[in-house]
């Protein structure tokens, strides 16, 4: 690639967080606002929230958009919140189940040049412009996270909750991996490679736990995280 090529790319706003109309001091107000902002509703929910997280691309009729649709309707039956990113997918399909079932679904929309667009089952909506604030608040206000199959996404949040917990940045949590089918060649690969290699213990393998069936895994969230019923 050419030197100019090069340059256009990185001067092209679709590839900054902001564009240069704007200078850093200024932006900092701008993030700041938006932790300000998201504290301020999310610090409202005053029952426990899962976060459920998953990929984009998946259609309706496929069966995780119906099995995180199916989990997250036990979940908000069961007086749960459920977070979302907000968008379609996924994410969709438990913010529909949630409120289907009268219950508390946020969605936590990112502005994208691509897949992100609000899907309308979110009755919590909130936007953001960053990622970084957006996954503060998946992580600070979640008692849980339920990670449905996705992609690159789907793998940072996964493999940022289980770092957090490693390092003892935040307290454990339930992390369920819903499909074995999907999962299954990571967690091995993680075992031969990583724990073989003696990257991470024996002992990290106990953060997550793969959950095939979606009724377990409301009841194991239920076990978890008891439901403050009556609130």
């Amino acid at each position: 690639m050419e030197f100019d090529e090069r340059r256009k790319i990185k001067r092209d706003p679709k590839y900054m967080l902001d564009n240069s109309i704007i200078g850093d001091s200024w932006r900092m107000f701008r993030i700041m606002a938006e932790f300000v902002d998201g504290f301020d509703a999310m610090s409202a929910v005053d029952i426990p929230a899962v976060t459920i997280y998953g990929s984009a691309r998946t259609a309706p009729e496929h069966k995780w958009y119906k099995t995180a649709e199916k989990i997250a309707y036990g979940l908000a039956e069961s007086n749960y919140a459920v977070v979302t990113g907000g968008g379609p997918g996924i994410m969709e399909a438990a913010n529909k189940g949630a409120a289907e079932a009268n219950g508390i679904s946020i969605g936590l929309n990112i502005t994208l040049p691509h897949e992100q667009v609000p899907n309308p089952h979110a009755n919590f909506p909130l936007n953001f412009k960053y990622f970084f604030v957006r996954k503060v608040m998946l992580m600070k206000y979640s008692s849980a996270f339920i990670c449905m199959p996705g992609g690159f996404g789907s793998m940072d949040e996964l493999f940022e909750s289980l770092t957090l917990i490693q390092t003892e940045r935040v307290k454990p949590f339930p992390i369920i991996l819903v499909g074995s089918s999907f999962w299954t060649g990571l967690v091995e690969w993680i075992k031969d490679t990583m724990l073989a290699n003696g990257t991470i213990s024996s002992e990290d393998l106990d953060l997550f736990t793969i959950i095939d069936d979606s009724d377990e895994v409301v009841e194991y969230i239920k076990k978890k995280v008891p439901a403050q019923l009556g609130v």
